[in-house]
């Protein structure tokens, strides 16, 4: 154990006889303290995450791992490993509601899992051989930015695809058509997500319910939100065994984030069905493409300079392509140009002017709007009611 980077105990030498045997025990012990030691400021963030995690669906993967890494200093490596374990304690307690719900498609877990649990045995495998000691942290640091990168992008495609009004889901109370699951395709899914979980921990629940979304548009966002929780469980749990075997596991890192996540979890499904956070995923979106930047190894002034592009340009896309999902007749209703916000919008957009008009539309002209509609196609939270379950087939 060290603390403030020198060794709280010295290492004897073997010449010490009894007395450097009693330091050696002592060392081991003050080792293995430090190997349970649960950290507040851990469970503090696991807390926050999830929360996040609750509210938004996002994958807590992409949030934690590399908070654990980038804030609290924990090697890449021992970042995943404890982070999916820590996933594999606390997924149960949500599928374990959606599963009593009723809003689990049985027939997609199955064959997702297919998929997905041989495919995170390989992943951790992947993850041990990318090398040794500086050289494999290094590449597990560039192997999570990818994947975060590619997390905080279907963030953003679920949250175009709701604004433009894409999906056909069922609408609550409606009975939700009967799915035959589309059974190549759907391994496939769980192939891609449970290599990356296994290298990366992340991917579970972040980039494999966007891809159900495009391929399952009938379901509703209840039954997708359901079906990939509990898909995760065993994924997440073949990839905890593997990193678990391989090693590469730090116990107090791990119970500080259950410790904090489970009930930051329940409360965060809780407020998810109270209170609408439309803007919390696209800004969550941002946290992680910086961070994930920052893993990649972009500096302090070019990563500064590029969230700030992307800031530029993202807001005025997105306010768009909302704005034109939008019926015709609720601009008017609520006393408002759609062409010509639309068109400030988008040739304002190199200049700025876009940018300006875009924070404007989601400040006041996108909450009047949606009233005169009386629909909101943005909203994150489901609403409070309950869908009748469809019946399930593995076809």
């Amino acid at each position: 154990m060290e603390l403030m980077g020198k060794p709280l105990y010295p290492r004897p030498n073997e010449h010490y006889g009894v007395h450097g045997r009693r330091l050696r025990q002592a060392a081991a012990q003050s080792d293995a303290f430090a190997e349970v030691r649960v950290s507040l400021s851990i469970v503090i963030a696991g807390l926050i995450v999830g929360v996040l995690v609750g509210m938004t669906g996002a994958g807590g993967g992409a949030l934690m791992t590399p908070i654990l890494i980038l804030l609290f200093g924990v090697t890449p490596s021992s970042a995943v490993s404890s982070d999916i374990v820590a996933s594999a304690i606390m997924k149960p307690f949500g599928g374990a509601v959606h599963f009593r719900r009723g809003t689990v498609h049985m027939g997609l877990v199955a064959w997702l899992c297919v998929g997905s649990v041989p495919a995170a045995f390989a992943g951790v495998f992947i993850d041990h051989a990318l090398g040794s000691g500086k050289a494999m942290q290094k590449n597990i640091e560039y192997a999570m930015g990818a994947a975060i990168i590619l997390a905080a992008a279907a963030m953003v495609v679920r949250m175009l695809m709701d604004s433009a009004g894409w999906r056909k889901a069922p609408e609550d109370g409606e009975a939700e058509p009967e799915i035959k699951a589309r059974r190549l395709l759907t391994v496939t899914i769980g192939v891609f997500g449970g290599l990356l979980v296994g290298i990366t921990s992340v991917g579970a629940g972040s980039l494999m319910i966007v891809l159900l979304m495009i391929l399952y548009p009938q379901l509703s966002m209840r039954r997708l939100v359901g079906t990939d929780i509990v898909q995760s469980i065993p994924l997440v749990g073949a990839a905890a065994v593997g990193h678990a075997l391989f090693g590469g596991l730090v116990f107090g890192v791990t119970a500080a984030i259950a410790i904090g996540g489970i009930p930051g979890v329940l409360a965060g499904s809780w407020l998810s069905s109270r209170a609408s956070n439309f803007l919390l995923r696209p800004i969550l979106a941002f946290v992680l493409t910086a961070s994930a930047l920052k893993l990649l190894g972009l500096g302090a002034t070019q990563l500064a300079i590029t969230m700030l592009i992307v800031a530029l340009v993202g807001l005025p896309v997105w306010a768009f392509i909302d704005g034109w999902g939008r019926p015709h007749e609720a601009w008017s209703a609520a006393g408002f140009r759609r062409r010509h916000t639309l068109t400030l919008v988008g040739a304002g957009t190199p200049v700025g002017v876009g940018f300006v008009t875009a924070a404007l539309y989601f400040g006041r002209l996108r909450p009047a709007i949606v009233r005169a509609s009386g629909v909101d196609t943005g909203a994150v939270g489901e609403p409070a009611g309950e869908t009748q379950p469809a019946r399930s087939r593995v076809g």
